[in-house]
């Protein structure tokens, strides 16, 4: 039946494992261009490698941004802003003002010759007939070098030149001037009786929209070729250098190519080429994690995270290739290693890193140099990240990784362009961008590690802090079982130091591993008042039953505190299947008949899993066999720790850790220098 569920699990996992890796390549797929791949690498400034090419069909030759843009903003130079004109508010003002000024004639009898008056409101009419704007014509951005405007007239567009057009201070002066002037003594008067400024108004408006299609409709006429190669034309000989001509060229020639479909059959047999590079890729990774990374591919949640990380960033990237507003080199491809690295190891985050970036490199443009760039700085943001217990180790690898984007692009541009005056500057600001967004890998962590199960060293530092909730409680109902979890977790991360492991895994491990003792802190020694041991009032079966209950008690704790799997298997493993040795054998003495099933005094396991579970082990055992050592010379520590050592071995618990003789007999040497040490013990020397 065991073998049947096994087999059933193992063929389970095998679904599992074909589902994830068949649902990668379709959503990589999904994201590939659809286009032919040209077949041909080149940089500027660097010799052709390939065969001498020869143009197989007619194509156009491609401007350069530069040239593009030098003639977008030759048009828009010229180009002649319109503005609308409002028939309607001059000669309505104008009538208002003629009827105000009317008000103010006959309410004057002083004024003899009205006929001065009357002549103000065709002066504003003509003013209005000029145009008038908001502000000055300084104040307008569109007008900026511009000597004309286009003035929109009902259907008619006619030129109007700036310098003639009034702005609604400037009107209100001219009128106020020739008030002024005609009115002469009964001015002050004038300007009391009559608001001037009600009948000043703009009545030219910057039409935002009928600008917009204008300039689009100038700039479609723009083209973006400069002449025609012809088929069978030579393009380039093997050896000679790609050049800023060539170069365009040769890029104008992969643009075409890269868009032409072709026939059916041709069109069938570039998506069978994808699908197999897609498959290739996907397939190694496959096999690197088979065959160096057994633990993660035998585990689902580490299985799915990593080929999820990968799709992930190749549609992020897809994405930016799509979309004209953001560059591929915006897209942070370190997040991908420096997450792998943080859950996992370096070799495992350097060959996403490497999958990843050929599978992006296969549509990124300049896919040389792409790929070049990516590698290098993941490999640095594995390398500066080698530890993450800080917010700043982030900060520290995000400014690596962007001196290393820097540094490596002006390298090759250099080699490229052999000036620094033509190189892209506008690329480091990207990188800037890359690297800001690595800050978004630390809110990832909390959310993948809630999401998959994970624990990173930062969660597993915190979780120590000994003001966690679980640790206080610990402290307060159970103070010796908190000493002694401390001193555990100092030996333990002593051992780890040194043979090698998670130090902060075995110290949150060992901080935890006896919180079930909570529940009856008055039975276990540790909490014992001198003289006083409840066990003295209850059979042995019972006390048993109490001290290993510690175990199931603690798993139940920890799942309440919400403690994550990884350190409730140091509850669970912490003693294995070992017995309650002395309880055990009391039972026997006092019921010498009964057949005592032996399984009512076992831990219920399991087994320590890692390295960092079975040390544990071994120093919770040894440690508290050292503390009930009468006379705690160094021979007697000695013997006590290969006394419990070999204990342990012999009765299969290190079966399943991955624990050598060598880390065992460092494991030794570490404890008797650490408890002779704690223990004050006089190392007596020959005479």
């Amino acid at each position: 039946m065991k073998k049947l569920l096994t087999r059933l699990n193992n063929s389970y996992h095998l679904f599992y494992i074909t589902i994830v890796l068949v649902a990668g390549i379709g959503l990589i797929f999904l994201i590939f261009p659809g286009e032919s791949r040209f077949k041909y690498e080149f940089q500027k400034g660097s010799p052709w490698r390939h065969e001498t090419l020869i143009a197989p069909f007619n194509f156009a030759i491609l401007k350069t941004e530069s040239e593009i843009k030098l003639e977008t903003d030759s048009v828009l130079k010229t180009y002649k802003p319109y503005f609308t004109f409002d028939s309607i508010i001059g000669p309505a003002k104008s009538k208002e003002f003629a009827l105000a000024i009317s008000k103010f004639i006959e309410t004057d009898e002083r004024i003899k010759t009205p006929e001065r008056f009357e002549r103000l409101p065709a002066i504003l009419e003509q003013i209005y007939k000029t145009g008038i704007l908001q502000q000055s014509t300084d104040s307008y951005k569109e007008l900026a070098g511009k000597s004309e405007i286009m003035l929109i007239k009902g259907n008619k567009a006619l030129k109007k030149p700036i310098i003639d057009l009034f702005s609604i201070k400037s009107a209100y002066s001219q009128l106020n001037d020739t008030i002024r002037i005609l009115t002469d003594r009964y001015y002050p008067d004038f300007m009391k009786a009559i608001n001037l400024s009600d009948f000043v108004t703009e009545n030219l408006y910057y039409d935002e929209q009928h600008n917009r299609n204008e300039k689009n409709h100038l700039l479609e006429k723009l083209s973006t070729t400069k002449g025609m190669v012809q088929a069978g034309e030579r393009i380039i000989f093997q050896g000679d250098l790609v050049g800023q001509e060539k170069y365009m060229i040769l890029e104008s020639l992969k643009n075409t190519y890269e868009k032409k479909r072709g026939d059916n059959i041709e069109y069938f047999l570039v998506i069978a080429g994808r699908m197999l590079i897609i498959s290739i890729f996907i397939s190694m990774m496959f096999l690197y994690l088979l065959f160096y990374r057994r633990d993660i591919f035998d585990h689902k949640r580490k299985f799915t995270f990593i080929f999820m990380m990968i799709v992930l960033m190749v549609f992020i990237a897809g994405f930016a290739v799509n979309v004209k507003a953001l560059n591929i080199y915006m897209v942070p491809m370190a997040i991908l290693p420096i997450l792998i690295r943080i859950f996992f190891d370096s070799r495992t985050a350097i060959f996403s890193l490497m999958i990843t970036t050929l599978l992006i490199g296969y549509f990124a443009p300049n896919s040389y140099e792409y790929i070049i760039l990516q590698m290098i700085a993941g490999v640095i943001a594995v390398f500066s990240l080698n530890k993450l217990h800080k917010r700043s180790h982030i900060v520290f690898s995000a400014l690596w990784v962007f001196i290393t984007y820097t540094i490596v692009y002006l390298a090759m541009a250099l080699v490229q362009e052999g000036s620094l005056d033509t190189i892209n500057w506008v690329a480091i600001e990207w990188f800037g961008v890359s690297s800001i967004f690595i800050f978004i890998s630390y809110p990832l962590i909390y959310i993948f590690e809630k999401i998959f199960g994970f624990v990173s060293d930062v969660t597993l530092i915190e979780l120590s802090d000994t003001n966690q909730p679980l640790l206080r409680k610990l402290a307060e109902e159970a103070p010796g079982t908190f000493q002694h979890s401390i001193q555990i977790a100092n030996l333990a991360e002593a051992v780890i130091h040194r043979i090698g492991g998670n130090p902060f895994l075995v110290r949150a491990g060992a901080l935890y591993h006896d919180i079930g003792k909570t529940f009856d802190p008055e039975f276990f020694i540790e909490n014992q008042a001198v003289g006083m041991n409840p066990h003295d009032q209850i059979d042995h079966l019972k006390s048993s039953a109490i001290i290993i209950d510690h175990v199931t008690n603690g798993v139940k704790l920890a799942r309440k505190y919400g403690l994550p799997e990884i350190l409730i298997s140091f509850i669970t493993t912490h003693h294995g299947t070992t017995q309650t040795d002395y309880f055990y054998k009391m039972y026997q003495i006092e019921n010498p008949k009964e057949n005592v099933d032996p399984k009512t005094f076992t831990y219920p396991g399991p087994l320590p899993q890692n390295k960092e579970t079975a040390v544990l082990m071994l120093i919770d055992g040894i440690e508290a066999a050292t503390r009930s050592l009468k006379e705690k010379s160094v021979e007697n520590i000695r013997e006590m720790i290969e006394k419990m050592v070999e204990q342990k071995i012999k009765s299969n618990q290190l079966i399943n850790a991955d624990l050598t003789f060598r880390e065992i007999s460092i494991l030794k040497a570490t404890l008797l220098e650490k408890l002779v040490n704690i223990y004050h013990v006089r190392i007596e020397y020959p005479k």
